[in-house]
């Protein structure tokens, strides 16, 4: 007889975003007629920039002809995109990546959910509260987490980092010493961010521990303020502690195209008594040969096109268009008596819900009453219950359509 994995038993419920897909789904069921705006989850609506577009069009045209169609994609990616990357992204900010560090991939939410693969379930991890949900779902997955307290909302074995108004948003270094620490800058989904300083001071840490920080730098390209870096390489000995996620979806318009990478420095060394000296980049690599057939040549062309100037203008107003939005919505949630942080270095604005509401009373309440959909915020963790998180990635009539419902409430 067969057995299964017994660790996905133990996730509570189903994933948000599905939860609210269903209350959605049933609402509209009831009530047709009710026109809803969704500014839930963190999809984008403007298209393609018309660079990218054009890069994708002459890589189907070059899939027509026999002198340069492509098959399989190397295992780490192409080395057009992976040596623009390293230029683009890092040399340009002044970090030293090489292009055999970056592995190209299909998506930065499979990349948070498989790179914990690499460790042991013994390990101990730590998260922000409140955390993007893969994060701590892939590793209770894997069997990590330990038991789950449904009063407290919280796993036995997991560090949890509140990041509360108290704080800035931002999380203290915890108490007990985890092994593998996830952060995640600009936060999804706050929209808090760290100095350089301060993620400096994670640095320090990590190594003098002996920790692994998994960086998450999905939202870089909508930071605004100079002191926020944009990646955690800018800090100093950041290669021997942090490996870094990045995604085209966001920056780029990618979330229906697919298009990410992760890298993973050769310095991220350890010793085991039985295997000798080791690396993770080794290991990454031999999982990325075994379990992956790599990114679509044409979606490659069209990633290493994001890095052209034309599709850099283009995609600056597109990044700009979104933050308009952030500010429309933070504006008038404020004017309307709501306390409200993000929407400066993310795309994302938290506003704490009205009166003794819980995350889930207000996401009801704003269906019901405005037809508006959001995220509750107890969904990303203990900490987000009594909080709200609202996406900017909506169209500009909507977004001002949303906001004009809800000053109305």
């Amino acid at each position: 007889m067969y057995k299964v994995n017994t660790n996905f038993l133990k996730l509570p419920g189903s994933y948000l975003f599905s939860n609210i897909a269903r209350k959605i789904r049933e609402y509209s069921e009831a009530h047709p007629d009710d026109e809803i705006i969704r500014l839930g989850i963190g999809d984008v609506t403007q298209p393609l920039a018309p660079a990218v577009v054009k890069a994708l069009h002459d890589a189907v045209d070059e899939m027509a002809d026999a002198g340069s169609f492509k098959g399989y994609a190397p295992d780490l990616g192409y080395e057009f995109l992976r040596n623009t990357i390293a230029e683009h992204d890092y040399a340009a900010r002044g970090c030293k990546i090489d292009p055999d560090e970056i592995f190209v991939s299909d998506g930065a939410k499979c990349d948070s959910a498989n790179i914990q693969e690499l460790f042991s379930v013994n390990n101990r991890i730590a998260v922000c509260d409140p955390v993007y949900p893969v994060y701590v779902d892939s590793n209770v997955m894997a069997g990590r987490t330990g038991t789950y307290d449904a009063e407290t909302g919280t796993w036995s074995d997991v560090i949890y980092m509140p990041c509360t108004q108290d704080n800035g948003f931002v999380p203290e270094l915890p108490k007990y010493d985890p092994d593998i620490i996830y952060l995640c800058f600009p936060n999804n989904p706050t929209g808090g961010t760290m100095t350089k300083e301060q993620l400096q001071r994670w640095v320090n840490y990590a190594n003098k521990n002996g920790s692994v920080i998994i960086y998450d730098a999905a939202y870089e390209a909508y930071i605004s303020e100079a002191d926020v870096p944009h990646s955690i390489y800018e800090c100093d000995n950041a290669k021997y502690c942090a490996i870094e996620l990045r995604s085209f979806s966001k920056n780029a318009g990618f979330t229906g195209v697919r298009l990410a990478y992760t890298v993973v420095p050769k310095e991220l060394g350890f010793y085991n008594s039985s295997f000798g000296e080791a690396r993770l980049h080794d290991m990454w690599a031999r999982r990325h040969g075994t379990k992956y057939n790599g990114a679509p040549y044409i979606i490659q062309k069209a990633g290493e096109a994001v890095y052209s100037d034309e599709a850099q203008a283009q995609l600056k107003e597109q990044v700009g268009y979104y933050m308009e939005n952030a500010r429309i919505i933070k504006d008038g949630l404020t004017d309307a008596g709501y306390q409200v942080t993000g929407g400066v270095n993310a795309p994302y604005i938290w506003l704490k819900t009205p009166g003794d509401m819980t995350s889930w009373e207000f996401f009801d309440h704003l269906l019901e009453t405005a037809h508006v959909v959001g995220t509750p915020g107890s969904g990303f963790g203990p900490a987000g219950e009594g909080y709200f998180r609202l996406t900017a990635f909506g169209s500009r009539e909507n977004t001002e359509r949303a906001i004009e419902r809800i000053k109305k409430l």
